[in-house]
């Protein structure tokens, strides 16, 4: 066997393995009861899948300027897709829209109760905040 035959068998598995991980997301989006299990569903099969896919494509095209592209799609997908979920989170559970009853531990509902009770600013304890007019 060449060289050429096992990267061209390894990139059909990739290739194979990746489209199914994205199927496999794309199920889970829909399927998936609430906004935490979409999510889920939609990033990390997501995400894996696509390296996946770059990876059988690097595979079988073998240009270097090619692979150099994949691999910065895949860097920017990996820096990306971790914040957006997180953010859509947030937005989610700041909306409303995750079911709290699902959840195993919640630590964010005892941050936003810490956080809506008003701390005193340093500078009110000193009198900063109407200082005495200056006579000149």
């Amino acid at each position: 066997m060449s060289w050429t035959t096992v990267a061209d068998v390894a990139a059909g598995i990739c290739l194979v393995s990746g489209a199914f991980l994205a199927f496999a997301a794309g199920v889970g989006v829909l399927r998936f009861p609430d906004l935490l299990a979409r999510m889920h569903a939609g990033t990390k099969p997501q995400v894996l899948g696509l390296i996946l896919l770059l990876t059988g494509e690097a595979l079988r095209v073998r240009n270097m300027q090619v692979v150099g592209m994949l691999v910065l799609i895949a860097i920017f997908q990996l820096l990306t897709a971790p914040v957006a979920a997180h953010m859509v989170g947030r937005a989610g559970y700041r909306t409303g829209k995750v079911r709290s009853d699902l959840l195993v531990v919640d630590e964010l509902t005892a941050d936003h109760f810490q956080s809506a009770v008003p701390t005193p600013r340093p500078e009110a304890d000193h009198g900063l905040d109407n200082p005495a007019p200056r006579k000149d």
